[in-house]
């Protein structure tokens, strides 16, 4: 069994910044590449960012230079710290891990305030 907990969504207002964390339990094999999606409302849901073993980093062009996706391998866990926060950044942002299958979290709202 494999868990993954996010924590760090909330309000903010526009322009303003928050750290989104997952952590990762359970029987992990290995993990190969870690990541963000996010869904909004009436939308599908898309990726943010990702992060490979080796650190190999990948970025959704709406997102660039303004969050950045880190990682933590002796703890498991994973982190997006989202900067210059918009509007259109609202949304559940779900976290995800391939160790090999493929494990989502449970999602946590942000909400960008205008």
């Amino acid at each position: 069994q494999v868990q993954l907990v996010e924590s760090g969504g909330g309000l903010v207002q526009a322009g303003g910044s928050l750290r989104l964390s997952c952590a990762a339990s359970g029987n992990i094999f290995s993990i190969t590449a870690m990541g963000w999606y996010r869904q909004a409302p009436g939308k599908q849901r898309d990726l943010v960012a990702s992060i490979t073993s080796t650190s190999y980093t990948n970025y959704a062009h709406s997102i660039k230079g303004r969050f950045t996706i880190s990682r933590d391998n002796a703890k498991n866990t994973m982190y997006l710290q989202m900067n210059s926060l918009k509007p259109e950044d609202t949304a559940v942002y779900y976290c995800y891990i391939r160790a090999p299958n493929t494990y989502w979290g449970q999602g946590t709202q942000v909400t960008v305030s205008s």
